[in-house]
C-alpha cells in the first residue's frame, strides 16, 4: 500500500511538471535570427552492443563532434543535435521531442550546451527556461547521465550578439542550476579561455580548438560511461 501510494504521488508530481513545462511553453514567444537551423547526426552503422551518447548543442559543438566520435570509438554510439534555438524559446523543448520520437533511441550519456544564440533573449528568460529544459532532457531520454558543457568565451564582443559579460552571466545561471541538480560541468570556457590563439573567427575555433574541446568533452563523457 505504501509503495502504491509513493508510485502514485511520483505520477502525480511528473503529471504536475509536464503542466507546468507546458503552461510555461504556450506564454513564450519565439524570437527568431535571421537564420535559424537544426542539424541532426547518427552514426550510420550503430552498434546495439554499445551505449549510445548524445551531444546537444550548436554549431560549435558541431565543430568537436567528430573528435567526440573518434575518441569515444568502438565504446559507444554518438549521436549529435545542433539547433539555433535558445534556451527560452518554446521551440527548443519542441525540436528536442521531437528529435527524441525520431530517432527512438535510448542514451546512457547526454552531453548539452545552449546559449550562444537567442541575444534576444534576457538572462532572466535564459534562467526560466533551464529547469524545463533539463526537465525535457531527463524525460525524454528516461534518465540519462547528463553533462553540462559550458559557453565557450568570444573573441570579440559583438553589440547585437555575444559579449564575454553575458556570456559570465548565462554560464552562472547554468552552473547554478547544475549545482542544484547535481549534474557534472565539462568547464569548456576554462578550456578555450587558455586557447584564444584557436578562434577562427569571432565565435568559433579552428580545427585544432576543435579537436580539443572534443578531447576534453569525451574523457568527461568516457568517465561517466566506465565509472560503474
Amino acid at each position: 500500500m505504501k509503495r502504491t501510494a509513493i508510485t502514485n504521488s511520483g505520477i502525480l508530481l511528473a503529471c504536475t511538471l509536464f503542466c507546468a513545462d507546458m503552461v510555461w511553453a504556450a506564454a513564450q514567444i519565439s524570437i527568431p535570427e535571421e537564420i535559424e537551423w537544426t542539424w541532426e547526426v547518427r552514426p550510420a552503422h550503430p552498434n546495439s552492443a554499445l551505449p549510445n551518447v548524445l551531444l546537444i548543442g550548436d554549431s560549435i559543438t558541431r565543430g568537436y563532434y567528430s573528435t567526440v566520435v573518434e575518441k569515444l570509438a568502438p565504446k559507444a554510439n554518438v549521436f549529435l543535435f545542433g539547433t539555433s534555438a535558445c534556451i527560452g524559446d518554446p521551440r527548443l523543448i519542441t525540436q528536442i521531442r521531437e528529435f527524441f520520437a525520431m530517432q527512438r533511441v535510448s542514451f546512457r550519456i547526454i552531453h548539452f550546451n545552449n546559449g550562444m544564440h537567442g541575444w534576444a533573449y534576457s538572462e532572466s528568460e535564459y534562467g526560466a527556461g533551464f529547469p524545463v529544459l533539463v526537465r525535457t532532457l531527463r524525460a525524454e531520454s528516461r534518465g540519462a547521465q547528463l553533462i553540462w558543457a559550458s559557453l565557450t568565451p568570444v573573441k570579440s564582443d559583438s553589440p547585437l550578439g555575444p559579449t564575454n559579460s553575458r556570456i559570465d552571466a548565462r554560464n552562472a545561471i547554468a552552473k547554478a542550476w547544475m549545482e542544484k541538480e547535481h549534474i557534472p560541468i565539462d568547464d569548456q570556457h576554462a578550456l578555450m579561455s587558455s586557447h584564444g590563439e584557436e578562434h577562427q573567427d569571432a565565435v568559433h575555433f579552428n580545427a585544432n580548438g576543435s579537436a580539443l574541446q572534443g578531447g576534453q568533452a569525451s574523457t568527461q563523457i568516457a568517465a561517466l560511461l566506465f565509472s560503474k
